[in-house]
């Protein structure tokens, strides 16, 4: 189950196996931030059907700058 604050894997694309969590859940798509390359003020539209969910949701309200963002994800893999 998607949520905002979920981290998922993306399976497609140039940036194909990196971590990136939702900011934003419409009906047939996210909004993705890593807080490096996709920064929370501009974060990337992906297709649901090219990401894996984990088990994992972050709270936004404590993440909400990039680099509290950055920190939450480096346990996933190198940013």
């Amino acid at each position: 189950m998607l949520n905002a604050g979920s981290v998922v894997r993306s399976m497609a694309g140039r940036d194909k196996h990196q971590f990136f969590c939702i900011v934003e859940l419409s009906r047939d798509s996210v909004k993705l931030a890593d807080g490096k390359t996709r920064r929370l003020e501009k974060p990337k539209r992906k297709n649901l059907k090219h990401i894996q969910a984990t088990t994992t949701i972050l709270d936004l309200e404590v993440v909400n700058t990039n680099k509290r963002l950055r920190a939450s994800l480096k346990p996933f893999g190198e940013l």
